[in-house]
């Protein structure tokens, strides 16, 4: 009895039981079966159900990625490996992406993703640590970089950009980002390991979600967007192609793609238990109010008023989708006009 469709427009899936709520036509033959008429208890159970399975999947996701790994990828240390070479070097030392005014960063066409380099000037770096200080010391001076390239060695020379940092101190820069490779977990540590990244994704779409008014002004006024932004599924497009075309080994791209997928079915799960109509967490909550309502009644003498009129809620429904509406539409023309690039 259950019919299964595609839609033209893929917007996801969902699943529609007969008479969610009282407005709706239900067949004779089926009203002792409509959602509406079921006890509170089996109504949630069915609402929760699918964020649940959002949750299960990201759990297992995380799980997997640990344990194969060996490694905790949210908390790792920087290498004298380059995942990135940036456009410029920003000489503002709070910005998170290029200004018209950056120069160009002096790695840029010279060194590129996977590049491991051995020494700056002669001088032996085994560490990002070592690495950068290094590079700093030498403040808009020419250097030669000894390096390992598809493991064969090689040297490059280059003048760095001096950049005034926070402190006030004058250093040198290149434009490049490390390679982070993650603390090494047992077995056993990734069952822990698993909820603490959970609930660092859970503490950033947080923070991510307080930060959206400050967003929206850095999107209309042209602002470059920073890492962590809240995103449309234009730049988690984008984003999954910037990771597969980087120089990180295939096992890490697979990796980091899937917790990306992992920290998606967390923020939709949680989204949909949100107590707002037309989500499941707004029906639930509906469920919680009818029960305490009717609890307080029957303390009181007084008859069971029933169910709660959905009519009287469904100008607070088209409001909220109105503003999820608006707030997809924002980002998706900021996921095309201004992306999200990884730094």
């Amino acid at each position: 009895e259950t019919e299964y469709g595609v839609k033209a427009l893929p917007f996801g899936g969902f699943v529609k039981i007969d008479g969610m709520t009282a407005l709706e036509p239900v067949a004779p033959e089926d009203e002792p079966r409509a959602f509406y008429r079921q006890s509170a208890g089996r109504r949630t159970i069915v609402l929760l159900a699918g964020s649940f399975m959002h949750f299960v999947i990201a759990i297992l996701l995380v799980f997997g990625i640990i344990a194969a790994t060996g490694q905790d990828q949210l908390n790792g240390h920087p290498t004298a490996t380059i995942a990135q070479v940036e456009a410029c070097v920003p000489m503002n030392p709070n910005a998170t992406g290029c200004a018209t005014t950056d120069p160009r960063a002096p790695a840029l066409g010279k060194l590129r993703s996977g590049d491991t380099i051995t020494s700056v000037d002669g001088v032996a770096v085994s560490t990002y640590t070592g690495l950068v200080h290094q590079l700093q010391s030498h403040p808009g001076e020419s250097i030669t970089l000894d390096l390992m390239r598809d493991g064969h060695p090689m040297s490059v020379t280059m003048t760095t950009v001096k950049v005034t940092d926070k402190a006030g101190t004058e250093i040198g820069k290149i434009g490049i980002s490390p390679q982070v490779v993650g603390n090494s977990v047992s077995f056993a540590g990734a069952f822990g390991r698993t909820f603490s990244t959970l609930g660092t994704f859970v503490s950033g779409t947080g923070k991510a979600i307080g930060k959206l008014p400050h967003e929206i002004h850095q999107i209309f006024s042209g602002q470059q967007r920073s890492s962590d932004s809240p995103a449309s599924v234009v730049d988690v497009a984008r984003v999954s192609g910037q990771i597969s075309s980087s120089g990180l080994g295939v096992g890490d791209k697979v990796a980091v793609l899937l917790l990306i997928l992992a920290q998606l079915n967390l923020f939709v799960g949680l989204f949909n238990l949100l107590p707002l109509l037309p989500l499941d967490g707004g029906h639930i909550a509906i469920i919680g109010f009818e029960k305490a309502r009717s609890g307080i009644y029957r303390l009181v003498g007084r008859a069971d008023p029933g169910r709660v009129d959905i009519m009287k809620v469904l100008p607070l429904t088209y409001a909220v989708v109105a503003v999820f509406v608006g707030l997809s539409a924002i980002l998706l023309y900021a996921g095309i006009t201004n992306p999200i690039r990884l730094q």
